[in-house]
C-alpha cells in the first residue's frame, strides 16, 4: 500500500503528532476533532528524556520552547505561605519535578496544529458516528453527515475516547480509577508570581499557582479526593460545584483562587485515571495516547508517551508497508514496556497523595524512573519514506 489514507480522531496533541510523522512517511491524513477549535490552556505539560528528542526530530523545537512556560522552579508552602521545599527546573539535568521543556497543553497543541495544518485536512466540529471494518479498509460516516473510506483509523481521543468504546468496548472495561481528581484554570496573576510554581497541600488536598505568559496571568491547580463516579466530565457547572465543596477550608490562598472560577475561559476538571488495555488495536482500528494508554496526570509523563508513540506508530505502520496488523503490533511491542514504566509512576504518587499515604516517593525503583524517562529506542527507520516536510517546512 501507497499513499496511504488514514483518519485520526482528536486534535489535541497525540492527533496532530501523528499527523505529523503520518504525513512525513508519506500518507494522506484527515484528522478530525468533535470541538468547534483547538483548546487553550490546560494544565502545563512536560517533555523529558527521550521525547525531547522526538521534538527535536520533528523540528519543533525552537517553537516549543519559544511557547514554555519558563518556570525557574517550585515552592511548596505552608498554609501561611512560608517555604517548606524546592524544586529547580534545572534539577535531573532538566528532567526533573519541573522539566526544562513545560507547556501548557493548550499552547503544545497549537504548535503542533501549526506545524501540520498545510499538509493535513483537518475537521472540526464532527466526529465518527458510524465505522465498519474489512480486510481493504474502514468505512466511516461521520455525525455530520459525509461518509468516507480510509485505509487506517487510529483514535487519539483522550481518556474518554468514543472511538475506543465503540470499537473496543465500555470505558469500565479499561479505564482505572486512581481515587483523585484535578482542575486547571487561568487567572489573572494578582498574586506577585514570579516565574516559580507554588503549592499548598494538606490533608490528600493541594492548591498551587504557576505564572505564565510572560506572567501576565496565571494556572491555579487543584488535586482532591474523588471516588470512581464523582466527576461528570460533560457537566462543567457540577464540576465547578464539585471543586468547591471539596477544596473548602483548605487554607492558604485557596479561597482567593477559587473566587475566579466562573469568569475563567478555559475551566478544565476531571479524573485522575489510567486505561489499561490488553491491545491497542483491533484490524484495521488502532489506539494512541491517552485513549489506549493513560498514564494519567501523575506520572508527569502523558505527553511524552504520546509523541514518542506517535514517531514510533508512524514508523512501525510504514515499515510494515502499512499493513495494520504488522505496524501496530510492531509499535506495541516497543512502547508497551515504556507506558508500564510511566503508569507505574502515575499509581505511586497516586498512592503517595493518599490520607494516609500508602506510597513513600523515597521507596520508589530508581530503575523504574529511569526507564519511564529514557526507557525506549528510536529507531532511524532508515529505507521508510521521509520527506522531511511539514507544514511546509523542512524538518530534521
Amino acid at each position: 500500500m501507497s499513499g496511504a489514507e488514514v483518519l485520526v480522531a482528536g486534535a489535541s496533541i497525540a492527533g496532530p503528532a501523528l499527523a505529523h510523522w503520518l504525513h512525513r512517511r508519506g500518507a494522506e491524513v484527515t484528522v478530525v476533532e468533535r470541538a468547534p477549535g483547538l483548546r487553550p490552556g490546560g494544565q502545563a505539560v512536560d517533555a523529558r528524556g527521550v521525547a525531547r528528542e522526538v521534538i527535536r526530530r520533528m523540528g519543533i523545537d525552537a517553537e516549543v520552547r519559544a511557547a514554555r512556560t519558563v518556570t525557574a522552579g517550585a515552592h511548596n508552602v505552608d498554609a501561611d505561605g512560608n517555604v517548606l521545599e524546592t524544586f529547580s527546573a534545572e534539577d535531573d539535568g532538566g528532567d526533573g519535578f519541573i522539566a526544562e521543556i513545560e507547556i501548557l497543553r493548550g499552547d503544545l497543541s497549537r504548535v503542533l496544529y501549526d506545524d501540520t495544518r498545510d499538509g493535513v485536512e483537518y475537521v472540526f466540529g464532527d466526529r465518527i458516528a458510524e465505522l465498519t471494518q474489512d480486510a481493504d479498509g474502514v468505512d466511516v460516516t461521520f455525525a455530520g453527515g459525509d461518509r468516507r473510506r480510509f485505509d487506517l483509523v487510529i483514535g487519539a481521543d483522550g481518556l474518554h475516547s468514543a472511538l475506543r468504546a465503540m470499537v473496543f468496548g465500555p470505558r469500565e472495561q479499561f479505564v482505572r480509577h486512581l481515587g483523585h481528581a484535578l482542575a486547571f484554570y487561568s487567572v489573572p496573576n494578582e498574586f506577585g508570581l514570579d516565574r516559580w510554581l507554588i503549592d499548598h497541600q494538606e490533608n490528600g488536598r493541594s492548591a498551587g499557582l504557576r505564572p505564565i505568559h510572560e506572567a501576565g496571568e496565571a494556572m491555579a491547580m487543584f488535586s482532591f479526593p474523588a471516588a470512581d463516579g464523582d466527576v461528570d466530565h460533560r457537566d462543567v457547572a457540577a464540576q465547578k460545584r464539585l471543586l468547591r465543596e471539596r477544596m473548602a477550608g483548605h487554607g492558604w490562598l485557596t479561597a482567593r483562587i477559587l473566587e475566579h472560577v466562573d469568569d475563567t475561559p478555559d475551566f478544565y476538571l476531571d479524573q485522575v485515571a489510567q486505561v489499561v488495555m490488553d491491545r491497542w488495536w483491533s484490524g484495521r482500528v488502532g489506539l494512541l495516547g491517552d485513549a489506549a494508554f493513560s498514564s494519567s496526570p501523575m506520572s508527569g509523563q502523558g505527553t511524552g508517551i504520546a509523541l514518542v508513540g506517535a514517531y514510533l506508530l508512524a514508523g512501525e505502520l510504514a515499515a510494515a508497508g502499512w499493513d495494520p496488523e504488522a505496524g501496530f503490533a510492531a509499535h506495541e511491542e516497543r512502547m508497551r514496556p515504556f507506558v508500564e514504566a510511566n503508569q507505574q509512576i502515575g499509581r505511586w504518587n497516586a498512592a503517595s497523595r493518599t490520607v494516609p499515604p500508602t506510597s513513600d516517593p523515597s521507596e520508589w525503583d530508581m530503575a523504574v524512573i529511569e526507564r519511564a524517562i529514557n526507557g525506549i529506542e528510536l529507531p532511524d527507520y532508515a529505507g521508510v519514506p521521509d520527506s522531511g516536510v511539514r507544514g511546509g517546512r523542512v524538518g530534521l
